[in-house]
């Protein structure tokens, strides 16, 4: 059976989440990721994407996450050495044509980025970690849109302008506001959740029999995280939701059947507000391992 994976985006720890998930599918399905015919990463997801393209397992994931000398150093240090809560503050005009982008396609969170200043945070922390990395899979993709088209591209994928692993995830990761946009080929890119949070339906020309999504930043209708922080959460959550289903519809009309994984309620209130909150990244994992073996007994529909 030829099966795809979906990264989605997540930041800190939305990536945290993912790698419990993938523990659990892998315990599960008996199904090693890194045996993926095609990994597509966005932002966070585009990180974890690049490890397993390079043959980081999960286990290794999850022992970087647990800061464990089983894990090599450059994927233990970027686990438990996270950028900061918060980011430096933004200063620049914004980025003007990625607005009028977002209005002209009716996409509110491209509008918003387009309005953020542009960000001054150093992606160092992903340098360290693609540096140590070389990849050797055929079909890793990282996700990050095209400020002036609104137009997104999978790095890595036939067609993409070429591009080094250090500035594919770098662009994939751009957060607006957050990270500068990444210069690549004289084009300038921003984190691909910018248009989508996972952007499953890129793979659906491959004649894939199963695409599996892992999605922190979507979720089911109706779950959310309460209180303030969880209604400004749900700003974007929401809206990624609703182009996370219609990915899948085309997907699934397309004949390939889709396994879809998001947070539970439950998750989402160990995950918090603030995904990119290095304190929650260990709540984050655990709670994944905890709670999504019992949905995949489901089918992984959430």
């Amino acid at each position: 059976m030829r099966r795809g994976l979906v990264l989605g985006c997540g930041g800190t720890v939305g990536s945290a989440w993912q790698v419990g998930a993938l523990a659990a599918i892998e315990a599960a399905w008996q199904w090693d990721p890194r045996t993926a015919a095609v990994i597509v990463g966005t932002s966070g997801g585009a990180s974890l994407g690049a490890m397993l393209g390079a043959g980081v397992g999960v286990e290794e994931m999850v022992a970087g996450q647990s800061g464990e000398a089983d894990a090599r150093a450059s994927v233990r240090h970027f686990f438990t050495k996270p950028p900061a809560p918060l980011p430096a503050l933004p200063i620049g005009l914004p980025l003007g044509r990625l607005a009028m982008q977002g209005l002209r396609r009716r996409r509110r969170l491209m509008a918003l980025a387009g309005l953020a200043p542009p960000g001054r945070t150093r992606p160092d922390f992903l340098d360290r970690l693609t540096k140590d990395l070389s990849v050797t899979h055929p079909a890793v993709w990282q996700v990050a849109v095209e400020v002036r088209s609104g137009e997104r591209v999978a790095f890595g994928a036939p067609g993409a302008p070429p591009a080094s692993l250090s500035a594919a995830v770098r662009a994939s990761w751009a957060v607006p506001g957050w990270y500068p946009p990444v210069t690549i080929g004289g084009r300038c890119y921003l984190d691909g959740g910018v248009s989508s949070t996972a952007s499953a339906d890129l793979v659906r020309d491959l004649t894939l029999d199963e695409v599996l999504v892992v999605a922190p930043m979507a979720s089911a209708a109706g779950v959310r995280i309460g209180g303030v922080g969880g209604r400004l959460e749900s700003v974007m959550r929401k809206p990624m939701s609703r182009g996370l289903d219609r990915e899948i519809a085309l997907l699934e009309a397309a004949g390939t059947r889709v396994a879809r994984l998001c947070p539970s309620a439950a998750e989402l209130a160990e995950m918090g507000p603030n995904f990119m909150d290095p304190r929650r990244r260990l709540p984050a994992m655990r709670a994944a391992l905890r709670h999504v073996p019992a949905r995949l007994s489901e089918g992984a529909r959430q």
